[in-house]
């Protein structure tokens, strides 16, 4: 059984944090406080921690033809859970850093990632791999 993990992330807005992880994402609330809050991502903690308001946007690493936020954070999903989980947030409108897309499509470790922003500015990449045992597989990344 893989272990889940634990995150914890700067927002500015609780209330706003609430309404995206929990309505938008779908991710079930648990603990919270005043100050932070628990969110299932899939079987990971993550907890939403209230910092205030960020004054710049993340930095980006070109890969793939495309500026990837860094840091960002996510969940490796299964193929179907991605598809689903993308016409979710095109349901809600969410507007994509990098739109819903096939990376290295028909070469190793081809997969599908996107990424969103929070409402605090965190970035998040969902990925799912055609061959989910590429995931790990050591080796140049493709060209």
């Amino acid at each position: 059984m893989l272990q889940p993990f634990h995150f914890a992330f700067p927002v500015a807005d609780l209330a706003k944090s609430r309404d995206f992880y929990g309505r938008v994402l779908g991710c079930p609330e648990g603990r919270s406080s005043e100050r932070w809050i628990d969110f299932d991502l899939f079987g990971h903690q993550i907890v939403a921690h209230h910092v205030g308001e960020r004054t710049a946007p993340p930095p980006t690493n070109a890969v793939d033809g495309e500026q990837v936020p860094v840091p960002h954070f996510g969940v490796v999903l299964a193929w179907e859970d991605w598809e689903r989980l993308a016409a979710r947030l095109r349901e809600h409108q969410v507007a994509f850093v990098i739109e819903p897309t096939i990376r290295f499509e028909g070469e190793h470790a081809e997969q599908a990632t996107m990424f969103f922003l929070d409402p605090s500015g965190n970035a998040l990449e969902f990925k799912a791999f055609k061959n989910p045992s590429e995931l790990f597989e050591p080796g140049a990344a493709p060209k």
